[in-house]
């Protein structure tokens, strides 16, 4: 009993210290309160018959009676010239110039431009396999709007190993479609294959919340799986596998997913991007093991007795 009482004293005098310490915030909160709001009722108002260089700022242009019009008019610009027409008078820029026209540019074109001669001349792009498996419209929102987008994902392979994946967003279709396409073809990859036909061993990863399951099959089984995996596996040149998907059908989670299964990589694990910050998520985990890594994992070379 007597350790009851000595507990409820403490929570009293607990309760009371801080409700005083609480008085005391509010009170010093209320004059500083105060006292600002009299130094703002003890400022002088201002002259509005004084002009203000950044307010009152602007450009008259009167018109005087005409024979058509007998009224005399009066037009004001506010905020015409801003301070990069005073840095472009600085550099010597001429605004009179009667041969000056403004440059007009495509943003997506100049894009574009900029991909097709990254290196990709002498490809033979046009032997490639293309597959448009997802589009989509998209929408950012802004402090100012939304923005609307169209945004591609794109499938390329040759078939015999190679293929890759690519994304395009943009307000045009057909640029969207143009920059996955080209990303696509930037993202290849080499896939390793069992007799150049199906994978090695028995593979299951996961990306997000879908899970996915491959198994090796005999030669003339044919690909039996997900359409969107159907099409990424012909890109690579597989013929025969088995694969079960789990969870989540999201075609861009089996894409990315498939992918990052197939892939070896590149990156290497624990390094994060490179320049010190979280690495991609799209580069976690481990991909496709070659024969040469199943051979020192099993201890033992592998030999293809097909004949």
């Amino acid at each position: 009993m007597f350790r009851y009482l000595e507990y409820r004293r403490k929570l009293y005098l607990k309760s009371r210290n801080f409700n005083e310490q609480r008085a005391e915030r509010t009170k010093l909160r209320l004059t500083r309160v105060a006292a600002e709001t009299e130094q703002i009722i003890k400022r002088p108002f201002p002259n509005l018959m004084s002009p203000d260089p950044l307010m009152d700022s602007r450009e008259v242009l009167d018109l005087n009676p005409t024979a058509t019009n007998p009224f005399h008019n009066r037009v004001i610009v506010r905020n015409h010239r801003s301070i990069f027409h005073e840095a472009m008078a600085l550099d010597g820029f001429n605004f009179d110039d009667p041969n000056w026209t403004p440059a007009k540019s495509d943003l997506a074109d100049e894009e574009l431009q900029v991909n097709e001669s990254a290196g990709l001349e002498g490809y033979p792009v046009e032997q490639l396999m293309k597959f448009v498996l997802v589009r989509r419209f998209v929408v950012q929102q802004t402090g100012k709007g939304k923005i609307d987008h169209h945004q591609c994902f794109t499938v390329v392979g040759d078939g015999n190993g190679m293929v890759g994946l690519g994304m395009g967003t943009d307000t045009e279709p057909t640029h969207a479609s143009n920059k996955s396409h080209i990303a696509a073809i930037k993202n290849m990859d080499y896939v390793d294959r069992f007799e150049n036909r199906t994978i090695w061993t028995e593979m299951s990863g996961k990306f997000r919340s879908t899970q996915i399951k491959m198994r090796p099959r005999p030669m003339g089984f044919g690909l039996r799986c997900q359409p969107i995996l159907h099409q990424v596996l012909k890109a690579a040149g597989i013929k025969d596998i088995s694969a079960k998907i789990w969870g989540s059908r999201n075609p861009i989670m089996i894409l990315q997913g498939a992918l990052q299964m197939l892939q070896g990589g590149h990156n290497p694990l624990g390094f994060g991007n490179g320049i010190g910050g979280k690495g991609k998520r799209l580069t976690k985990g481990i991909g496709m093991r070659s024969k040469f890594q199943v051979e020192r994992e099993r201890g033992r070379r592998l030999h293809d007795f097909r004949k």
